[in-house]
């Protein structure tokens, strides 16, 4: 048990020290490279590198596996003209870093504007296409939801929004936000659940790696038009639940 305690903080411990010293040039590059290209090329170029190159170490270092259902399913969304925001189960950091690897359109994140003061991280996230808002201010962030999740969809960028608004513990039964579900109605969007078994390779708030397969399944895409946001919200989170319960019994039952 010692041994493999001592391994695991290893493990973690490398893998923590590739996604830093890694940040450090390619959040310096992009910044500089921002300054005379758009933001589709710095994220295909730079920013998606990156975050796969964090996944790859988690896999291969760390022994974080992965296996995803349903990747067609974003590849016929990618080949229409539909609006699309993606609401996927939140439990860790890994499912920020690998979504963006795997969708065909560049992803726009909603997030808090603190982020933005971190350094190099935040700087870089100023210089791409994402979303960012003052919680403080409840009618002005909607506004600058609604406002800018339009043009960036217009544009080809997909939104995606954590239903929850933040990581959760496996096993627990969290409330679902509307935030997403309000703008798939202004918008006439569509929703994409997504269930994410995260949580049990790479904890909420640690780095504590464990040696693991996380399962990603995605969902049908949910036509909003002619339906009201909780109603919405009341299905992506039925889904998700749903298939969460499927592929993670254990969980969900030591919790009962």
């Amino acid at each position: 048990m010692g041994v493999f305690i001592l391994l695991k903080f290893l493990r973690s411990t490398l893998v923590l020290a590739y996604l830093v010293v890694s940040l450090i040039p390619i959040a310096s590059l992009l910044l500089l490279v921002s300054l005379v290209k758009k933001g589709d090329f710095i994220y295909w170029r730079l920013g998606v590198p990156y975050l796969n190159g964090v996944i790859q170490a988690a896999r291969v270092i760390g022994g974080v596996k992965y296996r995803v259902q349903g990747a067609d399913i974003l590849q016929a969304l990618a080949n229409s003209d539909q609006r699309v925001i993606l609401c996927p189960k939140h439990q860790s950091t890994w499912e920020t870093f690998f979504l963006p690897t795997i969708a065909p359109n560049p992803l726009s994140y909603v997030f808090k504007k603190e982020l933005l003061w971190l350094p190099l991280f935040g700087w870089a996230l100023y210089r791409l296409d994402m979303i960012y808002i003052d919680r403080s201010k409840r009618k002005e962030a909607w506004n600058k939801v609604a406002e800018q999740g339009r043009i960036l969809m217009d544009q080809g960028n997909w939104v995606i929004m954590f239903p929850e608004g933040t990581r959760t513990v496996p096993g627990v039964d969290p409330a679902y936000k509307t935030g997403a579900s309000r703008l798939g109605v202004a918008t006439d969007a569509v929703l994409v659940p997504i269930a994410i078994t995260s949580g049990r390779c790479w904890p909420r708030a640690s780095f504590a790696l464990t040696p693991g397969t996380i399962d990603v399944v995605i969902g049908e895409p949910i036509a909003c038009r002619g339906r009201t946001p909780d109603d919405l919200m009341h299905e992506v989170k039925a889904w998700v639940e749903t298939k969460m319960r499927d592929l993670d019994p254990e969980s969900y039952r030591s919790k009962a």
